[in-house]
């Protein structure tokens, strides 16, 4: 694989992600029964970003939301609290930022499980090294998607797999997050299910609308966030999720919190921002 996320963590699309992460998991958690976290790609989990300049993917997302004048919306602010609080709580420049592993394991109670895959060796001891001795988590060399089958279902009925892998075959990639939802669906009804994916042709992402749809997929949740038009050549032109059954008022969150990160990441207006519910209720 030639993709490293250490060069794009934090950026806009890491953001967006990792807020509804948040939001997701803190909606499940309004329940006091335990649950099950499975994180498909998960990485290192610690990203410096001491040299990162404004210019930087980080520079235009993280750094520039932590220094944002504005009042921010509740799920925004709840994040941004998290990797304040990764970084000491202090109100300065961030120096690091956590993946989606170290932001759930901040989150995540004493009932509560986890299990992260990584398929490259190095990353996966990274990442071994931040939850050393942290029993309730388990860290996984394997690839996520095989992961889905193995590990799913859980013991606790409740909880959330999240499926990010980094799409290095753009439409293969995408055929084969909609069979893994799809197939993780059948497994584990009553999860939730959430897959990241990059916008960089519009009609790409609608392809796997479309197939999720005539799967049957009984509640599916749309979130993007876009801050170039769909088919720009920009490369990565916004950053989108699919959500099965996704928790009650999460997309009331979202709702709340992706156009505020619109006007942010994109001040002169460009792209757009969307939350639909485009099956079930």
């Amino acid at each position: 694989m030639k993709y490293r996320h250490a060069c794009h963590a934090g950026n806009f699309a890491d953001v967006m992600k990792h807020v509804a992460l948040v939001a997701t998991l803190d909606r499940l958690m309004q329940k006091n029964r335990p649950l099950f976290l499975l994180d498909t790609h998960a990485g290192r989990g610690r990203y410096d970003l001491g040299s990162r300049g404004k210019a930087s993917e980080a520079g235009r997302g993280i750094l520039k939301l932590a220094a944002a004048p504005a009042k921010l919306p509740e799920p925004v602010t709840r994040y941004l609290a998290l990797v304040r609080a990764f970084n000491g709580g202090a109100e300065g420049p961030l120096r690091e930022y956590p993946g989606s592993p170290l932001l759930a394991a901040m989150l995540l109670r004493p009932q509560d499980r986890a299990a992260f895959c990584e398929l490259q060796p190095v990353e996966t001891e990274h990442l071994r090294g931040e939850l050393c001795g942290n029993t309730r988590f388990a860290v996984h060399c394997r690839d996520g998607f095989e992961a889905l089958g193995a590990l799913l279902p859980p013991a606790a009925s409740r909880g959330l797999a999240m499926i990010d892998p980094p799409y290095e075959a753009q439409e293969a990639d995408f055929t084969r997050v909609a069979e893994a939802l799809v197939a993780a669906s059948a497994r584990w009804p009553q999860g939730v299910l959430m897959a990241w994916y990059p916008i960089k042709v519009g009609a790409v992402s609608a392809r796997l609308h479309r197939r999720l749809i005539d799967a049957g997929m009984r509640r599916l949740l749309v979130a993007e966030l876009c801050v170039h038009p769909d088919d720009s050549r920009a490369g990565l032109n916004g950053s989108g999720l699919v959500i099965l059954e996704p928790p009650w008022q999460l997309d009331r969150d979202l709702r709340e919190a992706l156009p505020a990160l619109h006007r942010l990441f994109s001040p002169d207006g460009a792209g757009r921002t969307r939350v639909a519910m485009i099956a079930g209720e």
